[in-house]
């Protein structure tokens, strides 16, 4: 165990749920570095697909015998400690660890930016990485989603700077010490896990902690409960670039350095004049302390993009990628699959997919699908992930579907959760305010519904984190007929 601490990987790894985003990441990873690697997940995907071209043998289901020869064995909070194959490597002695340890040994020796918060981080970490790999700088980069215009999740590059998602899901990002840490928000979210939005703040302080001496913190100006999760500042002018003495996490007076972006006029690096250009891309002027940066055009929609958008040009800037690099980068990003993405066209219909499930997220996406296709009527499917969080964010829940003009809802995607966890679809339809929501049972036949209910000129919308991406096809193959 003591090799795998100091940060020697092992020649042959083995992963448990190879087919979530980073696990298959690390394969990529691990397969590029030359390791023999072999995987598990309960059900195969395009994901397994993708691993196994690339020498990654992987079964269809957990089983003691699927870890071989193994020499580590990677696994994801979703495995239990009765999983068979976590089991069969403690029985043998195979050291075993969590997902974002293994994150943790392959950054090892690179720079690391690091990207977290509450929403906005699998897009602003995949524009990060795109505008390294566009400036040449060859970035390893794991993000959680697949970037259209690489189409991938991650990369191992040869350079110096490892830029990664970091989840907050088990603290899991404690495990990364970054060089730069940006935060894109602060809100409530996976209270099954914390237990109070305190303990979640308190995370996150620790996460900022363990910025590298002289490293920085890329704070969103916009987000209050992130500004009180940040080293003191008083020492300092505001927003100022200079080292401020660390106070959360140790004692000592190490220097980190402090960034703000952001919509709120005291940021540092901060936006302006936004506009709607046709209906595919959006213009703004970027400043930095008050001073015209330049104009960036964008096809990512809604002004929260804007900001993330805003945080991405800041690190490129701390980074020293040149303005005119960064800008294009910037404007031919197309995004993340799962964003605001379109599925197809059908009897007068256009059919789009989001990845939405938290009320903020939610209303982000509405009151951009609202701008981009003004004079159209929304039509919106929504699937409830996780019974705790729909119980724990309900307040926010009854108001967040305000700018959809109809709402269908789906059965709730439990992941790890039982339905006594917390509140299941059919309560929430009853307690959503505006527009009046409607239960329509499981998959197929939500899409028989949304279908029979839908009218030229209507764009469609699927919002969630689970498996409802599946109902858009389905939704344009029933209007085609």
């Amino acid at each position: 165990m003591n090799d795998i601490v100091t940060g020697t990987i092992p020649r042959r790894v083995h992963l448990v749920g190879v087919g979530g985003i980073h696990m298959s990441g690390i394969a990529r990873i691990l397969r590029a570095r030359g390791h023999t690697v072999s995987g598990s997940d309960l059900v195969m995907s395009r994901v397994t697909a993708s691993v196994e071209t690339l020498g990654v043998t992987v079964h269809e289901g957990h089983a003691a015998g699927n870890i071989d020869d193994a020499e580590l064995v990677v696994y994801t909070s979703a495995a239990s400690d009765t999983n068979p194959e976590l089991a069969e490597a403690r029985q043998r002695g195979i050291p075993t660890i969590k997902r974002g340890e293994m994150v943790a040994l392959l950054a090892d020796g690179k720079k690391v930016i690091a990207i977290a918060g509450t929403h906005g981080k699998t897009t602003t970490t995949s524009l990060v990485s795109f505008m390294l790999t566009r400036a040449g700088l060859s970035p390893t980069f794991m993000t959680g989603g697949q970037m259209i215009d690489l189409d991938t999740s991650a990369e191992p590059g040869d350079g110096p700077h490892f830029v990664v998602e970091a989840d907050e899901y088990d603290a899991a990002f404690l495990n990364y010490h970054p060089y730069i840490a940006l935060v894109t928000n602060l809100e409530p979210d996976h209270l099954d896990f914390y237990g109070s939005f305190e303990e979640l703040q308190n995370t996150f302080r620790q996460f900022l902690s363990q910025v590298d001496d002289n490293g920085f913190i890329l704070a969103c100006w916009d987000s209050p409960a992130l500004q009180a999760c940040l080293p003191d500042r008083q020492a300092s002018p505001p927003h100022a670039r200079a080292p401020f003495p660390r106070t959360v996490g140790d004692d000592v007076n190490h220097p980190v350095h402090v960034v703000s972006y952001g919509l709120h006029p005291e940021a540092d690096w901060t936006a302006e004049d936004i506009s709607l250009k046709g209906i595919s891309t959006s213009t703004f002027m970027v400043r930095f302390r008050q001073q015209v940066w330049g104009a960036v055009d964008t096809k990512l929609p809604g002004v929260h993009n804007v900001t993330n958008i805003i945080g991405a040009i800041a690190i490129g800037d701390l980074l020293g990628i040149p303005k005119e690099t960064i800008k294009n980068a910037v404007s031919e990003f197309h995004g993340v699959q799962r964003r605001f993405q379109p599925v197809g066209e059908a009897g007068g219909v256009l059919v789009m997919d989001d990845y939405a499930h938290h009320p903020t997220e939610i209303r982000a996406t509405l009151t951009a699908a609202k701008e981009r296709f003004s004079g159209r009527r929304l039509v919106c499917l929504f699937q409830p992930h996780t019974y705790t969080r729909t119980s724990y964010l309900l307040d926010d829940f009854r108001t967040c579907f305000r700018d959809c003009d109809a709402l269908f809802v789906t059965d709730t995607y439990a992941a790890r959760e039982e339905p006594s966890a917390g509140m299941d679809a059919e309560q929430l339809v009853n307690e959503i305010e505006t527009p009046t929501a409607r239960y329509v049972g499981n998959l197929e036949q939500s899409a028989e519904a949304v279908a029979t209910a839908l009218e030229p000129g209507d764009v469609f919308f699927t919002i969630g984190a689970g498996d409802i991406e599946k109902v858009g096809s389905m939704v344009v193959e029933r209007l085609s007929r």
